[in-house]
């Protein structure tokens, strides 16, 4: 029994055979309806704009390299009092599509060395630019979005908190987040790929 795969929520597939080594730009922007699955998708309250600009262009060794900036504006529930918190968001991204690589190959690539380049395989004819640019929009989000002035410390933050052998709430550490170090966006969501 064969199980049917939903596609991206903003898919925008560009044949990879039309490229060449003059770069090819393609503007994208979301639509009322993928920001909405979008948003379901990476837990926001909302998705209220995502655009970007894509290059792609094909490399002497037969690899193409995408080159993409974008930017959103969106809501993310605040982790203590669970009320939106706004942001509004720029980066880019620019990640190497191999024809010689594959998946577990790719994988290895992204969690052995994830402050080298992104490599992904060119397994289609295809790339999906706007999934590459879901993506990054998840990985540069912030994981622990809060309001200003509010801390992990306050009494909301508490309700839920284990005690312990002597009765005081025992501490949670949630505001030890990982340093700043902007991972390899794919080695984040290697486990995610194989996800039914």
């Amino acid at each position: 029994m064969s199980s049917e795969v939903a596609s991206p929520e903003f898919s925008r597939p560009v044949s990879a055979g039309r490229l060449s080594a003059t770069p090819s730009r393609h503007p994208i922007v979301a639509d009322p309806a993928e920001r909405a699955a979008l948003a379901r998708r990476f837990d926001l309250i909302s998705l209220d704009r995502l655009e970007a600009v894509v290059m792609l262009t094909r490399r002497s060794d037969g690899t193409v390299q995408l080159d993409a900036e974008f930017s959103a504006d969106l809501a993310q529930a605040c982790v203590v009092t669970l009320e939106p918190v706004p942001a509004s968001l720029a980066d880019s991204v620019t990640v190497i599509f191999d024809p010689e690589l594959d998946e577990d190959a790719a994988d290895a690539l992204a969690l052995q060395h994830p402050e080298e380049e992104i490599r992904e395989p060119l397994t289609e004819d295809a790339i999906d630019i706007g999934e590459v640019v879901a993506q990054q929009l998840s990985i540069v989000m912030e994981p622990y979005p809060r309001l200003p002035g509010v801390s992990a410390g306050d009494p909301a933050d508490t309700q839920d908190r284990p005690t312990g052998s002597d009765g005081d709430a025992a501490e949670v550490k949630r505001d030890a987040e990982p340093e700043s170090v902007k991972p390899n966006p794919f080695a984040v969501l290697v486990g995610l790929k194989r996800s039914p």
